[in-house]
């Protein structure tokens, strides 16, 4: 028997969850399609599975941390904004907060009670979810999509919402999938880049300062033509390079760049913003305090003492001797190295490593009011798939679930 419906999803996620109730909650007959045994892997997670939805940012503010795309979403985000997806969970029975006033979890801090609301809704509504149902192949006439091609099945439907997601997190069944779909019907596929994700460094002393989280860092990328590109936030070292909140929203200007130039130059202020100046006064004053404090312990007024002994070394001071031994050049070598630390990006772990996908389906090719494809009559996309991402602090999930709720909302669902 064929099987028929309004609208089919390809991918459980967080965009096309959303995308199936808004669809059924519009009368649409609706087929959620999942290629893993169940829905919302990566949704599980997200922010260490503690689930960062959303955060509070003005939409004009929230589309400006995406870069030039941002505007792209602006109509999604004036259907369905921060606050719209507080009340829709709600609705569902999920109670949502903001501990920090910024970044808005469930209270609960666990993403599968999102995960548990939306299946209890989607069966509420009578939504038909299956899983292990991998899709090979939309089907199309010309000009407008007919159903879709799994394993080993064929649906049709006159809608179908492709929300795959990207290439992050391929344990969780990212393989791109999406993106040949996509290719397939004529659809462009900007360049791929893993992003969101640790990285690599050529300088090896990082390896000495695992101990400890160095907070309110500001990055730099140290490329003249890219040096606009900034990010701010916690970093820690790892035995072969740096992670930390600052990576990951640093990573997706960085691995572009990786793969332009080789290598990326980077520059760290590692000491809360303060200035040369006002270092030296700093190191002066503590010095003034305990004239026998050797340099790795007045450096250590600033930064962690592993930390403060590599630095003195790049400087090629010992750590040892006192702040009056040293030669005034090598005492102004170390305060421009707690200025401004240099570190070199060589390499990252690829996409096993990203949480994110940094390109997509090209945006010129899509509706901004309504997510459907301008190539192919019938076609939607959502979330990830695209070419848009943002940094950490739900700026991702909230696009996911605005961009969802949109192409969730159409209303033609005959064939023309």
């Amino acid at each position: 028997m064929t099987k028929s419906y309004d609208i089919i999803i390809i991918g459980a996620g967080a965009a096309g969850m959303m995308a199936a109730v808004t669809s059924a909650k519009g009368g649409k007959k609706v087929l959620l399609l999942e290629k893993l045994p169940q829905i919302g892997a990566k949704l599980k997670a997200t922010g260490g599975g503690r689930c960062n939805l959303t955060n509070t940012l003005k939409n004009e503010d929230f589309m400006a941390k995406f870069g030039r795309n941002g505007r792209f979403m602006q109509d999604a985000l004036r259907v369905f904004d921060h606050k719209a997806l507080m009340e829709f969970l709600k609705e569902i029975g999920v109670q949502t907060h903001a501990p920090d006033g910024f970044r808005v979890f469930p209270t609960s801090h666990s993403s599968q009670t999102i995960i548990s609301a939306f299946e209890k809704e989607m069966q509420r509504l009578g939504i038909e979810v299956l899983t292990s149902q991998k899709v090979q192949k939309i089907l199309h006439t010309q000009n407008r999509v007919t159903g879709v091609q799994t394993n080993d099945n064929i649906f049709y439907a006159h809608n179908v919402i492709v929300a795959t997601g990207g290439l992050g997190y391929p344990t969780l069944g990212a393989e791109g999938d999406g993106h040949e779909m996509a290719k397939e019907l004529g659809h462009k596929i900007t360049e791929l880049h893993p992003a969101m994700m640790p990285l690599h460094t050529k300088e090896k002393w990082v390896e000495n300062c695992r101990a400890d989280t160095i907070a309110k860092v500001e990055l730099r990328i140290n490329i003249k033509k890219h040096s606009k590109l900034r990010a701010e936030g916690d970093l820690i070292f790892t035995k072969s390079g740096i992670r930390g909140p600052i990576v990951l929203d640093a990573a997706r200007e960085i691995t572009p760049l990786l793969d332009e130039y080789g290598e990326v130059p980077l520059l760290l202020n590692l000491t809360k913003g303060m200035n040369e100046e006002q270092i030296t006064k700093h190191l002066k004053d503590e010095f003034a305090k305990n004239p026998h404090i050797n340099m790795s312990e007045l450096v250590t007024t600033l930064l962690p003492l592993a930390l403060s002994n590599e630095l003195c070394l790049l400087a090629q001071i010992d750590p040892q001797t006192t702040y009056k031994k040293i030669s005034g050049a090598d005492r102004a070598k170390l305060i421009g190295l707690l200025a401004w630390t240099p570190l070199t990006v060589i390499g990252h772990d690829g996409f096993k490593m990203a949480m994110i996908t940094r390109g997509g389906v090209d945006l010129k090719e899509i509706e901004p009011k309504t997510m459907q494809s301008k190539i192919i009559e019938g076609l939607y996309f959502c979330g990830e798939i695209m070419n848009l991402d943002g940094p950490c602090g739900g700026y991702n999930l909230q696009w996911s679930f605005a961009s969802g709720y949109l192409a969730g909302q159409i209303t033609d669902v005959t064939h023309k």
